[in-house]
């Protein structure tokens, strides 16, 4: 799912508590065995799951790790000590792993966001409204939610799309008319008049030509 967070951040100071709510939610989820959970998936191919193994192998994995090839499976698997420069940091992962990195201010999360910058989405956890207010000025995203994740994909009323690298213009709704409508401009003269001033020779015109147009 390309809304699908890629990492989380997360303050030092909820780090292990959020850690075992994963955890927790995830056996729910599974009933403790995810490898034969009619509701768990598998990678849809051998080249995306040798790509998406290979994230395995930086940092620490903390929950998780299976993986059974001639199956395509991969657990639901959290990892930790990931650093920026490491590839899971710099590649879209689809698949069912998620970094978690910690932040002590505002500042930290900006720049940790700025190194892939532009996100098509961006998901805030806060029971604050100035916090929540804060970020959502301060990071530049496509689109979000707060309190939730991937959803806003759902709403139509919601314009869907991303900005920079994580795409241009928006969709849903009225939004994708005007996405996949042309607005064919055209400016239509007159025949009677055509001013000699937009011809050359432009010699004693130009500052007259200026004042017209500008």
């Amino acid at each position: 799912m390309c809304v699908a967070p890629d990492y989380v951040l997360v303050h030092n100071s909820v780090r292990n508590k959020l850690i075992e709510e994963l955890k927790k939610s995830i056996d729910i989820f599974f009933e403790g065995k995810p490898a034969s959970s009619p509701d768990y998936c598998r990678i849809i191919n051998e080249k995306q799951f040798d790509r998406i193994t290979s994230y395995l192998k930086e940092g620490t994995i903390i929950y998780g790790g299976e993986f059974n090839k001639a199956d395509l499976f991969i657990s639901p698997t959290l990892m930790v000590d990931i650093k920026l420069t490491d590839k899971i940091m710099q590649e879209e992962i689809f698949g069912p792993i998620l970094p978690i990195l910690t932040f002590e201010t505002q500042k930290e999360v900006e720049t940790i966001i700025a190194q892939n910058k532009n996100p098509l989405a961006f998901y805030l956890y806060t029971g604050s409204d100035i916090i929540a207010e804060s970020y959502l000025k301060a990071i530049p995203f496509g689109g979000g939610c707060v309190n939730n994740s991937s959803v806003h994909l759902l709403n139509d009323s919601l314009p869907f799309g991303g900005r920079g690298a994580s795409g241009m213009g928006n969709y849903h709704g009225k939004y994708s008319f005007n996405t996949f409508s042309h607005k064919k401009s055209v400016l239509h003269s007159s025949t009677w008049l055509d001013p000699l001033l937009k011809y050359p020779p432009f010699k004693n015109k130009i500052n007259l030509f200026k004042k017209v147009v500008g």
